[in-house]
């Protein structure tokens, strides 16, 4: 290899070294706050009823990252990719320190309403890998992405964790030190992957509804786009009750707390990067779907009875291999619409889940609010239910589009 080939590996690798990193801080920025988030309600409230709040802070994080990544996106066509994650690190940076101080929580729900903002930036972090990677080389550099976000989950509850329980804002510092670095790292050694822009930014298109209209008029595509939005939403349940619950059945710490959502995510990113594969082989896209849901309900029917915290990790295993569908359902949804349409399809699939994500917490606090006091294990069956619903649908996916929907495209 020549000196000047090595010289242009080294600048493209920088980049993405900084880019990983920002994807990796987004998924501990969410993950962080899970353990300690029980704790730091009621710190600043002083409230009983904390499960109603930690659904609005879960949903509120999800709705500005619903309503603002098709924002950043756009800005970052326009004024360049560097920008706009530098703003956006900082932003995350400054954030992550007002949340460490906040005595109040409207100043913990303004702060968790700009980290959700801030982590928006996904959109702009898959712009810039688009810019700077062949064709050829794409999909192992966003698998590289999905990575980085899967470690980033698995690291921020467990960092939270640890932390939370010599200092309950400690974790928050820690994030704010992390940005930082990135920030000054992304400073010095990211370069602009694009040229600006010049046209005006398409106001009507930042509408984050606006991929919903489409496949409204197509029928044969909504039962996929259901099934996306109930299983999503069924995953929140996690985010949203694990650590309320491990604190009422069990008495967890933020430490135990921060490991078993680590063991969660190491779980479920093995057995997504394992199992869907020989599943699809074995079983076909179809049925790789429903042996996901019905590990996943058979989880959560150990959940809601079992009576000791290691039986927690012993149930683990069971509930990442409801992870094995996703993949499979994915595959068959690329089948549904042409090649012309994939993009559109998969915004649709994407605001599908985005919605899931700000309805359902909302939903399970409430619900997690009624049992708390004589069952919290009543919340896994509540998921449980939700996760039923995908079953009929799944039945009714079609493999090929039908000759309406093809005359459509």
């Amino acid at each position: 290899m020549s000196s000047s080939d090595s010289s242009l590996r080294i600048a493209i690798n920088r980049p993405l070294v900084v880019i990983y990193a920002a994807i990796g801080l987004d998924a501990v920025g969410i993950g962080l706050i899970f353990p300690i988030l029980p704790r730091l309600i009621a710190e600043v409230t002083h409230a009983h009823n904390i499960a109603s709040y930690i659904g609005i802070l879960t949903a509120l994080y999800a709705a500005m990252q619903f309503a603002f990544a098709p924002v950043l996106g756009a800005l970052s066509d326009r004024l360049g990719r560097r920008p706009v994650l530098l703003i956006s690190l900082g932003g995350a940076a400054i954030n992550y320190v007002l949340m460490a101080l906040a005595p109040s929580l409207a100043l913990l729900i303004i702060g968790r309403a700009i980290a959700g903002l801030t982590s928006a930036n996904i959109s702009v972090a898959t712009a810039y890998i688009t810019d700077i990677s062949p064709e050829n080389v794409r999909a192992k550099r966003f698998g590289l992405f999905n990575a980085m976000f899967g470690v980033g989950f698995i690291l921020g509850p467990v960092l939270g964790g640890a932390l939370g329980d010599y200092w309950l804002r400690l974790p928050f510092l820690a994030a704010a030190a992390l940005n930082a670095g990135n920030l000054l790292l992304a400073l010095f050694v990211l370069p602009e992957s694009r040229t600006p822009s010049r046209e005006n930014i398409d106001l009507a298109a930042l509408n984050p509804l606006r991929p919903l209209r489409w496949v409204l008029s197509m029928k044969a595509l909504l039962p996929t786009v259901a099934t996306f939005f109930v299983l999503s939403a069924t995953g929140e349940v996690y985010g949203t009750c694990w650590a309320l619950w491990g604190n009422d059945a069990f008495g967890w710490n933020g430490m135990w707390i921060g490991l078993s959502l680590g063991a969660f995510g190491v779980c479920q990113t093995l057995a997504q990067a394992f199992l869907p594969g020989p599943a699809v082989r074995l079983l076909g896209e179809r049925g790789a779907v429903l042996a996901g849901i019905a590990s996943a309900c058979l989880a959560l029917v150990a959940m809601a009875f079992i009576t000791r915290g290691w039986m927690v990790f012993a149930i683990i295993p069971i509930v990442a291999l409801s992870g094995i569908g996703s993949p499979a359902l994915q595959s068959l949804a690329t089948r549904l619409v042409d090649e012309g349409r994939q993009g559109q399809f998969q915004g649709v699939l994407a605001s599908a889940m985005s919605l899931a994500s700000i309805i359902a917490p909302l939903g399970f606090s409430s619900f997690y609010f009624v049992v708390r006091a004589q069952w919290p294990g009543a919340i896994w069956l509540s998921a449980l239910a939700v996760n039923a619903i995908a079953i009929p649908l799944v039945l009714r996916l079609r493999f090929k589009p039908t000759p309406a929907a093809a005359a459509a495209m």
